[in-house]
């Protein structure tokens, strides 16, 4: 049994991650090899090591299962978010609080286990409505199954991770046979309500306007909001063609890229490895997201489809927010780059992810 479920495992989808996990060591690595924070790398691989482990486990763990504990994960997920708020359990960092402190270093982030407990209850709202079309009320429970932990995410303040739920909501919303006339009207509200908010003085905070602004004309402050933005772009456009090579990025090794093995990446994968590494990197993640779109494709149910299409739109979004920060194209949000930004709540998320995808491929050849 366990050798035909083993041959049915995606090893073609793990040999890409794999690719792209040896790149984020490597990458790591370079990045951090004069600062306080070399060795970084050693505690990734660690990271990686225990994600292939749990991706293991997950898939041997019917999806369905999963499903059915759904209720029970989402309320301990808000009990979670709401701990991480009390201030003799949450960890205060920076201004935000965002962890929960296990003791012996470790910290665990509620926030971001919670993406993939709510992938799974969209897919078992929706479920029990495959075929049908969706009813202003569907559109209601799902917005709220969604938009509670979103809130208590912003009252961290945590922007970034919050605005990773966002993906779950809108494929929960296509996938479940939501109307364009429906989406058209629900944009419209939502702008209309946004408008207000802004006209009534509930404005961004302080340091999320400056982002903003930093975002829109990052020369206006380049030594404040704009530092980052402007570091970044430098260290992209001194990567050239073939890139300055391992070890030897100006930016990265000057330590004028800032946190350049979380946030800041892909720009300083880009400076070491040129134009040509960027796109491998590229065309990796494009392979990946194929491929998990091929698995959602031929699951044997609705369910497992709607799991799978979760998980790629949140990875997705990821890629696609960090890289346009990276280049220019985004507000700076601090949204981990799935598989290269140094970091274990994000390496495991993904890789928990990942076994899902596994178990939901294996599925198509049970009877």
């Amino acid at each position: 049994m366990l050798r035909t479920r083993l041959r049915d495992f995606d090893w073609t989808l793990l040999a890409f991650v794999l690719v792209m996990s040896v790149i984020s060591v490597w990458e790591i690595r370079s990045a951090t090899a004069t600062t306080k924070f070399h060795g970084f790398q050693t505690k990734q691989i660690e990271f990686i090591a225990v994600g292939l482990v749990c991706m293991f486990v997950m898939s041997m763990i019917d999806y369905h299962r999963l499903l059915d504990i759904a209720a029970w994960a989402y309320g301990i997920c808000l009990v979670s978010l709401v701990a991480v708020l009390i201030p003799h359990v949450g960890q205060k960092v920076l201004g935000a609080r965002r962890w929960i402190n296990l003791g012996g270093g470790l910290h665990f982030q509620p926030s971001e286990w919670v993406k993939l407990v709510l992938i799974i209850a969209a897919a078992r709202f929706l479920w029990t409505r495959v075929g049908e079309e969706m009813e202003w009320m569907d559109v209601v429970k799902i917005g709220a199954l969604i938009g509670v932990p979103m809130l208590l995410v912003l009252k961290q303040p945590d922007l970034g991770t919050a605005l990773t739920y966002l993906p779950v909501l809108v494929v929960g919303l296509f996938l479940g046979g939501m109307r364009w006339k429906q989406a058209v009207i629900l944009c419209l509200a939502l702008a209309m309500l946004a408008g207000l908010g802004f006209a009534t003085g509930k404005r961004l905070k302080p340091y999320q306007q400056a982002r903003i602004n930093a975002f829109l004309n990052p020369d206006s402050d380049p030594k404040g909001s704009g530092y980052q933005i402007r570091q970044s772009l430098i260290a992209v456009g001194s990567g050239g063609i073939w890139g300055q090579g391992a070890n030897k990025g100006s930016q990265t090794q000057g330590d004028f890229l800032p946190i350049p093995y979380t946030d800041f990446i892909f720009a300083a994968f880009c400076e070491e490895h040129g134009f040509v590494g960027a796109m491998l990197v590229l065309v990796l993640y494009f392979l990946i997201l194929v491929r998990l779109i091929q698995n959602a494709q031929t699951a044997s149910d609705a369910p497992g489809s709607l799991l799978v299409m979760g998980i790629v739109g949140v990875l997705a979004f990821q890629i696609a927010i960090n890289i346009g920060m990276c280049i220019g194209l985004m507000p700076v949000t601090g949204i981990p780059l799935p598989l290269m930004s140094y970091g274990g709540s994000s390496v495991l998320f993904t890789f928990l992810a990942l076994g899902i995808v596994m178990n939901v491929r294996m599925g198509r050849f049970v009877n």
